[in-house]
């Protein structure tokens, strides 16, 4: 019976306030049904209001992060969060290739939802041409899309499009975010690509709130969850998005500005 409880990992930074990264992907193994281990890449401090300090981890720590796990651990799917810099991306690459820890998924923390860059174009380049190629599921917004894909999507059919350019350069599935910019929206409406060739749309209703941090985390969490109890990769997406949705739908009321999705609120759901 050694190890037979299903085990995920998050490959992350700590968030203190709970709402996004580490906590949210932990929160959402929870809620799923798996025991969440972590493999801590930075720390950083903020609220509700924004992040006000962030620590990267020293490599070697992370290496001994990941040997401990190896040594101990049958994990059955991981997934990354965002990481900070090029030799921190190579060093989880490294180590991954290393470990058996099951599908990779890559949730490419590269732009928020709004359009900022997060991340350097030196550690972009990385991710791209390293990080990426590993990911059995790849799951960027509307404009880490267009930067991955490098081209402009005002369409369907740019988004799809853009998902099979992803799609060439190694990744084997992928579900593409849509945009969240109109201010009349009804609906969000993602691509999901997978390996076999097949492609699909799905939709849920938009909800208006401020309180959705973490929801690109708890999306790719959720996936890493389902694969880590075997559900198949189309079905493990598909309750991914209603997870989220649901998390959104029913807000907790933590903090003051910007709060976190609710992770509780499709516990007592059937989701499949």
């Amino acid at each position: 019976m050694t190890n037979s409880y299903p085990q995920a990992l998050t490959i992350a930074g700590s968030d203190s306030d709970g709402s996004a990264g580490m906590q949210a992907d932990l929160h959402t193994f929870f809620a799923r049904g798996i025991y969440g281990a972590s493999v801590m890449t930075a720390c950083v401090a903020g609220n509700s209001y924004g992040i006000h300090a962030s620590v990267p981890m020293p490599t070697d720590f992370i290496d001994q992060e990941f040997a401990d796990l190896a040594d101990d651990y049958q994990i059955r799917a991981s997934k990354t969060g965002m990481l900070a810099d090029s030799a921190l991306i190579e060093t989880v690459v490294k180590n991954y290739q290393k470990a058996d820890f099951g599908p990779l998924v890559v949730d490419p923390v590269i732009m928020t939802k709004h359009g900022n860059q997060l991340l350097e174009e030196s550690a972009f380049n990385t991710l791209r041409t390293k990080l990426l190629p590993l990911a059995a599921v790849l799951t960027p917004n509307f404009y880490e899309a267009e930067k991955i894909a490098e081209m402009s999507i005002k369409t369907d059919d740019d988004m799809v499009l853009a998902t099979k350019k992803m799609q060439a350069m190694g990744a084997k599935n992928i579900i593409t975010k849509g945009s969240h910019t109109d201010t009349n929206q009804q609906e969000v409406r993602d691509y999901v690509l997978l390996e076999s060739g097949e492609g699909f749309w799905l939709s849920e209703p938009y909800h208006e709130t401020d309180r959705v941090n973490g929801t690109g985390d708890t999306l790719s969490a959720c996936i890493t969850a389902e694969l880590a109890k075997g559900t198949p990769m189309k079905k493990a997406i598909q309750i991914a998005k209603r997870f989220v949705n649901a998390a959104i739908g029913e807000p907790i009321e933590v903090g003051h500005k910007f709060g976190p999705i609710n992770h509780w609120a499709a516990l007592d759901r059937q989701l499949s």
